[in-house]
């Protein structure tokens, strides 16, 4: 299964490490960048990822900057794009169940390493719930401006 991941300078050392565990679990990783420390727009990466998801060149996305806000906020202006921006293992778990998000956000300067693992490990593992939540999804996914 193919991940892409994105991020900015704040959260590339995350990205790093995300994506050595998800090698290690046997998961195919696609970077798009950035991959040095320099500033950077968060908002280039994060929709980079999200196009990668959309076109269905990747099933999943994960994305870091420093709050996590911004870059989720980039991706979900894909048309197609669910990101949840996470901050705890249940928030991680609802955006599966609930919201058959297809991209995760995590903010490097809010959440330690290990909790970002254990959180991604939750996303990849939960199955959309579907049934009432079926419409509200299909509402999201169907809405233009």
């Amino acid at each position: 299964m193919m991940i892409v991941m994105g991020s900015d300078h704040a959260g590339i050392e995350l990205k790093k490490y995300l994506r050595e565990h998800l090698l290690n679990l046997g998961y195919e990783v696609m970077d798009v960048g950035t991959y040095t420390e320099d500033s950077c727009n968060y908002a280039e990466f994060g929709i980079k990822a999200a196009k990668k998801v959309a076109n269905n060149e990747a099933v999943y996305g994960v994305v870091c900057c420093g709050s996590g806000i911004g870059i989720s906020i980039a991706a979900n202006k894909v048309r197609g794009i669910r990101c949840a921006n996470v901050f705890c293992n249940e928030h991680a778990r609802l955006a599966r169940l609930h919201n058959n998000a297809n991209m995760i956000a995590f903010g490097a300067r809010f959440i330690e390493k290990e909790q970002a693992k254990e959180m991604l490990d939750i996303f990849l593992n939960t199955e959309f719930e579907g049934g009432r939540h079926s419409q509200r999804v299909a509402t999201l996914d169907e809405y233009k401006d």
